[in-house]
């Protein structure tokens, strides 16, 4: 939008109109856009605000088309100023303490359990270990749903489960209820950071993984801080940072007492860092040793303690596969990827599809063209439902290495079905 321009967005007295409320709630963007164009904002001034073009914008009010991806859900937040919490987004950079809150005004004041104005989350009603231990309840459920149906439908709940545990660390006085809230506090905003990162969006990944780290810190939760320092390893490695990469990996492996699947986490972390340096020798010796961490079955833990369940020998071997593609060594990451994707639980339908990705452009290296197109279009049509941007991140390298390749009918199709689901996701 033009900066001559002064901002025009919804009216605060409209954003607590049950209709827009709803509206943002749901994502429907149709119904916002509607709303919007009632509010004053026609078309051509709505598509400034949202940056997109006329035709765009009038697509999405006939309902001809969906937003779906993240960052465009962020420029109509901002375009239109619909504070973030409306739409299951962070905060916005512009939100002020006024910003208008998303309840209707006609239905009174509701907390994030549902309770009426004189029972609010820290009064006496609202035992906060009980909070943490619901929370922490429902975290294995989101991850599930997370990793099948893609993170932006899971980043709305898991963000407000962190704005109510903000809430409740605010009023908590005593030690135990607090280092339950700040221990639960800490795997939501690990969580959020991991979704971000999957968006492709680094900036709030890290800016929530920073939050994740200073609640494991009060907390004194090494094994935590631990996994966080793995994750952000796992950060750097996707930005091709290898030095962070290695130096983080390493740090996490120097905190006392780890479960073998966090330390197995963490070393081949440092692998994958080591692979970028072009360090064959150490990334190999220490995936194999990741792969003798978690060769004896895990011991059941505590319900609070952290999901690593998903570090198995397959996932080892998956993280290696992919590193023998950086190292030149396509066939041998053939094999794995190959023999590995038939052990994945139908449940992890997101890293499939990554999976997926990187098969693929481990065929392209080979020299086997229509079988990678075969997978990329596999892969394509599991990210068109997630959303992905690390697959498409690794389909965009596939696509660069077919492009010139469009006489093979398989390798078209795959390049055209690109097109359109890029397109959907640009909208």
């Amino acid at each position: 939008m033009p900066k001559s321009e002064p901002h025009q967005g919804f009216p605060a007295r409209l954003l607590r109109e049950e209709a827009v409320i709803e509206a943002c709630r749901v994502r429907d963007f149709s119904a916002i856009f509607q709303l919007a164009r009632r509010a004053g904002l026609y078309p051509s001034r709505l598509a400034r605000c949202v940056e997109m073009t006329p035709s765009a914008v009038g697509e999405i009010i006939k309902g001809k088309r969906e937003i779906t991806n993240i960052s465009v859900i962020e420029r109509v937040a901002d375009g239109l100023r619909i504070p973030g919490g409306m739409l299951g987004l962070a905060r916005r950079d512009w939100e002020t303490d006024d910003a208008p809150v998303a309840v209707p005004v006609a239905s009174g004041d509701v907390d994030p359990f549902g309770c009426p104005a004189d029972t609010r989350p820290d009064d006496d009603l609202t035992d906060p270990e009980f909070v943490a231990t619901l929370i922490e309840s429902q975290l294995p459920e989101h991850y599930k749903s997370s990793n099948f149906f893609g993170a932006r439908h899971t980043i709305p709940a898991v963000v407000q489960h962190a704005q109510t545990i903000t809430r409740l660390l605010e009023s908590a006085r005593a030690e135990a209820p607090r280092e339950a809230l700040l221990r639960t506090g800490g795997r939501v905003a690990e969580f959020i950071g991991w979704l971000y990162q999957d968006l492709g969006d680094f900036r709030r990944a890290a800016l929530w993984s920073d939050r994740a780290m200073e609640w494991a810190q009060e907390a004194a939760d090494d094994h935590m801080q631990s996994y966080l320092l793995f994750r952000k390893s796992n950060q750097a490695t996707a930005r091709a940072s290898a030095d962070r990469a290695v130096g983080l990996a390493k740090a996490a492996q120097r905190l006392p007492g780890l479960s073998p699947r966090i330390a197995a986490l963490a070393a081949q972390q440092e692998a994958q860092g080591y692979a970028l340096m072009r360090n064959p020798k150490a990334a190999l010796t220490r995936f194999d040793e990741a792969r003798a961490l978690v060769a004896e079955p895990a011991e059941a833990g505590p319900a609070t303690e952290l999901d690593t369940s998903y570090c198995t020998p397959t996932y080892i071997e998956m993280q290696r596969a992919n590193c023998w593609i950086g190292l030149g060594k396509p066939q041998q990451a053939i094999e794995l990827f190959e023999g590995h994707l038939a052990e994945l639980p139908q449940v992890y339908r997101n890293d499939r599809g990554v999976y997926l990705a990187r098969l693929a452009r481990a065929y392209v290296r080979a020299g086997e063209l229509e079988r990678g197109a075969e997978a990329a279009a596999k892969s394509l049509g599991i990210v068109r439902h997630t959303g992905s941007a690390r697959t498409f991140g690794e389909l965009s390298a596939v696509v660069d290495s077919l492009t010139g390749e469009r006489q093979l009918p398989t390798v078209a199709a795959f390049l055209e079905h690109f097109a359109a689901v890029r397109d959907q996701f640009a909208a």
